[in-house]
């Protein structure tokens, strides 16, 4: 059987502001507010869960101090926060449960390292899922298998006997240009909090540094590697789920983009 396809960034952003129309539409019937919010509401936020490789965007954003201030300030400014937050005790007790149902069970999935997790078929998020992708219980279990995968993925890199040689190779270009760090990991653990970042041009050089030490010492080019064989031997250990979550998500798209017309 052929394999479905992963979704574009655009897709995913239909798949997402449909799922939010609906929440939105169920809160108002039950008689709460909800503003539906984007999938990115910091667009230029990025992770790099080896070590920074895009010179321009390091360039630009340095380590992402500024870019952490402004998740900050979405959060801090999120309208449904405040909303939820002007609501007597009785009335956010009453939202919570139109929102995630009464009690987080009902709902059961496996991960794959055997952490089970738990939510409620009812409330508006459930609603809102169902109708999307139709049955919530493979929904659920498919997409829990998924979401799991990536930190699984990058601990097998990083313990992965290949990536150990090219730190070191970073290691040594970063020593050259006046930077001692045995690691992209221990460079970050020696950054100050985001509330008291580095002067703007240290952030930037330093992350430059890493960035260009990324592409010289070959890490860049070995972490991607080791990535993607990584990922593709996740995804065929763990091929139904992930197949069922692209499969939900490719049937759901025609009902998303008329949700999101209508909405």
């Amino acid at each position: 059987m052929r394999e479905p396809r992963e979704l574009t960034g655009t897709e995913k952003d239909t798949l997402h502001s449909a799922e939010q129309i609906l929440l939105r539409d169920c809160m108002r019937e039950k008689g709460f507010e909800y503003r539906p919010v984007p999938r990115e509401p910091v667009p230029d936020a990025r992770e790099f869960p080896y070590v920074i490789e895009d010179a321009d965007w390091a360039s630009r954003h340095g380590y992402g101090t500024d870019i952490e201030r402004r998740m900050s300030e979405v959060r801090t400014n999120d309208p449904n926060q405040r909303y939820f937050r002007s609501l007597p005790a009785d009335q956010r007790a009453k939202a919570l449960a139109a929102a995630n149902g009464t009690q987080p069970q009902g709902l059961t999935a496996t991960g794959p390292d055997g952490v089970k997790l738990t939510r409620s078929p009812q409330g508006c998020r459930s609603e809102a899922e169902r109708t999307l992708y139709r049955d919530l219980g493979a929904w659920f279990q498919a997409r829990a298998t998924r979401d799991a995968l990536r930190p699984m993925r990058i601990r097998e890199v990083t313990s992965d006997a290949e990536y150990a040689p090219a730190t070191q190779a970073w290691a040594r270009c970063m020593r050259q240009a006046g930077h001692d760090y045995a690691d992209p990991a221990a460079l970050r653990r020696s950054l100050p909090p985001p509330e008291r970042p580095l002067p703007r041009t240290q952030e930037v050089a330093l992350a430059l540094a890493e960035a260009n030490c990324a592409h010289t010492s070959g890490l860049a080019e070995t972490a991607k590697r080791l990535d993607r064989k990584h990922d593709a031997q996740l995804r065929g250990r763990y091929a139904s789920d992930v197949n069922t979550a692209s499969r939900l998500q490719l049937e759901a798209l025609p009902r998303a983009r008329e949700i999101v017309r209508a909405g």
